[in-house]
């Protein structure tokens, strides 16, 4: 493991820390809530059913446990949702010491939202960047206080790595590019890497411009392997019958389970080191068990890229008269 740092002895008391982890019904999402409320943490778990996140909170077994965790309804389809549940949240909680962003749309048929912007870009970028900036004048408040420690996680992926170097994030067609080929999986795996390639690198300028700022909120964009979780069975039942069910075999036989795949999210969100060597984890990209990674694609270090996709993001908010 990272820095031998163990995921089920090491995570510190969390007693007073408030934690939001999104898409926390299941998968990932429910097996960080799972180790981090065993420590204390108080946690707001997002999703946007009431019933999966209640049914989510029973399986918890809170009754043993030092932490809480309540409900927040997310919905990530749309910007002005993903603002107005932050904006809930600041109503509720005078701190929040960690941001897990977890929740994504998988690979999937290419469709738009009613904004005329592919889902698969604004579910796991445009509606993320919105709801982190809602709350980040709350994480910056709580970064004042003596002996905080203040941390945004961003789930991204290593599948990053089937995207050209020369991908841009110029304008609204860069933004909605299919990524036609001649496979449609292949397209279908493309759009989603471009979503994750700006995860990363929206974590990586808004670690700049906190940095900017003197502002002491570590930003970290993880991959968590290739975990066998709900939504992952969900891709490989879509491949058909023959494909599908190797793909479910070789998740069920081959891959990590959700609660050992959280490695890499509670490791960036509570691990000590991460604090102590800031300056080497700062908008770093980790792959499991928590190693720093540069090496991915030329893009996903490209700052220049970063200020790009912000900025074009802040644009396209605009036009689509989403108030910030």
């Amino acid at each position: 493991m990272a820095v031998g740092w163990n995921l089920e002895k090491d995570i510190p008391d969390l007693t007073g820390k408030v934690v939001l982890v999104t898409g926390g019904s299941a998968g990932l999402g429910f097996a960080t809530i799972q180790h981090l409320v065993r420590h204390g943490a108080k946690i707001y778990m997002t999703a946007r059913s009431q019933s999966r996140a209640e049914a989510a909170i029973a399986r918890l077994k809170l009754g043993s446990v030092k932490g809480s965790v309540e409900w927040l309804v997310l919905d990530l389809s749309d910007p002005r949702e993903a603002k107005n549940a932050a904006e809930r949240f600041l109503e509720r909680e005078g701190r929040l010491d960690i941001l897990i962003n977890n929740a994504a749309t998988l690979a999937a048929p290419y469709e738009k939202t009613h904004d005329d912007i592919q889902d698969v870009m604004m579910i796991n970028h445009i509606s993320p960047f919105v709801w982190t900036e809602t709350l980040l004048p709350l994480m910056e408040k709580t970064a004042k206080e003596e002996g905080s420690d203040v941390r945004i996680i961003n789930v991204a992926s290593v599948t990053v790595s089937v995207l050209p170097d020369t991908i841009r994030f110029r304008n609204r067609e860069n933004f909605n590019d299919e990524h036609r080929g001649w496979s449609a999986k292949l397209s279908e795996l493309k759009r989603y890497s471009r979503s994750k390639l700006a995860t990363i690198l929206f974590t990586k300028e808004l670690q700049r411009r906190l940095d900017e700022q003197k502002i002491p909120i570590i930003c970290v964009s993880v991959h968590p392997g290739t975990i066998n979780t709900e939504g992952n069975q969900s891709v490989a039942r879509r491949l058909g019958w023959c494909l599908g069910h190797v793909g479910s075999f070789l998740l069920n036989h081959l891959t990590t389970s959700s609660e050992q795949g959280a490695y890499n999210h509670v490791f960036a969100a509570v691990a000590p080191v991460v604090r102590e060597q800031a300056e080497q984890y700062k908008g770093a990209f980790l792959m499991p068990p928590g190693k720093i990674t540069k090496k991915i694609i030329a893009p996903a270090e490209d700052m220049e890229l970063a200020k790009e996709l912000w900025e074009t993001t802040e644009t396209l908010l605009k036009e689509i008269g989403v108030e910030r």
